[in-house]
């Protein structure tokens, strides 16, 4: 017969597990399998036509296409913010760090509209970018900017803590031993930085995929050009297809979900392998 394993001597192991899975059931799993259980409504030639109609294969396209590439810009520029953050100092260091957290206490309906009084052909960025004929509100590289100013805080804060715990003996000891600088990054620093970083992208990108507010405002929401699937199921919702919209939630959820878990397991992965290194 199994058991949980106690790995703690402090009491109460039972009680803590039993509230924990009880909060995240209310959390978490009942609201989901809610979503499931109103999609079963539907038959498989309804659920399927509603979730590959040309409309919603467009916005499928947009919504994950925009939300990777404006994860993967912030894994760039996130760890580069972190870096700077970390191992320089300089005036004005502690403003530039309480920036960097901006994006979380703004609400995104503000940002979406400070975004695009920037980026619109009258902005005070957009006035200069359009001549040059690149259109940014409006178009799907307004949701581009949009997802990636909402995401880097994600990446700055998961890879910042790891970076300071890495010690300095470290790279001391790789240019001791021969290593230029850029040996000391790709083969001492970056291995120890990689499974903070791929959570920091994984966290950018399922907050991009469920990005909304900053999104619709500079988006232009046209059909089949710059429509996210989050409008979709709003829509729907605004039209009382109830079934429709959690069709498109449950899509959504387990795309995310199958994403996520791959980002997770290459993260355990890199965890495992440079234990063994």
């Amino acid at each position: 017969m199994s058991t949980f394993k106690q790995h703690s001597i402090l009491p109460g192991f039972n009680l803590a597990l039993g509230f924990t899975l009880l909060y995240l059931s209310l959390i978490v799993l009942i609201p989901l399998s809610a979503a499931f259980i109103r999609t079963a409504e539907l038959t498989w030639p309804e659920f399927w036509t509603i979730v590959t109609a040309p409309r919603v294969m467009a916005s499928y396209r947009l919504t994950f296409g925009a939300s990777f590439a404006a994860a993967m810009v912030n894994a760039f520029f996130g760890l580069l913010v972190a870096w700077v953050l970390v191992r320089y100092h300089f005036i004005g260091k502690r403003i530039i760090d309480a920036l960097v957290d901006l994006p979380f206490a703004l609400p995104t309906a503000v940002a979406g509209i400070a975004l695009t009084a920037l980026y619109a052909g009258n902005g005070w960025i957009g006035q200069f970018l359009e001549p040059m004929g690149i259109k940014v509100a409006f178009t799907p590289l307004g949701i581009f900017v949009a997802l990636t100013f909402i995401g880097l805080p994600f990446v700055v804060r998961t890879v910042q803590p790891v970076l300071e715990d890495i010690e300095a003996e470290l790279e001391e000891a790789a240019a001791t031993l021969g290593a230029n600088r850029w040996q000391t990054f790709s083969r001492v620093i970056f291995p120890a930085l990689f499974p903070a970083l791929m959570t920091g992208f994984a966290l950018a990108f399922a907050r991009a995929i469920g990005e909304y507010g900053s999104v619709i405002f500079i988006a232009g929401n046209m059909p089949m050009v710059s429509e996210i699937t989050p409008l979709l199921i709003i829509t729907k919702l605004e039209q009382y297809d109830y079934a429709g919209a959690t069709a498109l939630s449950v899509v959504m959820l387990v795309i995310s979900f199958i994403l996520l878990l791959i980002i997770n397991l290459l993260q355990w992965w890199s965890r495992r392998r440079s234990s063994k290194t």
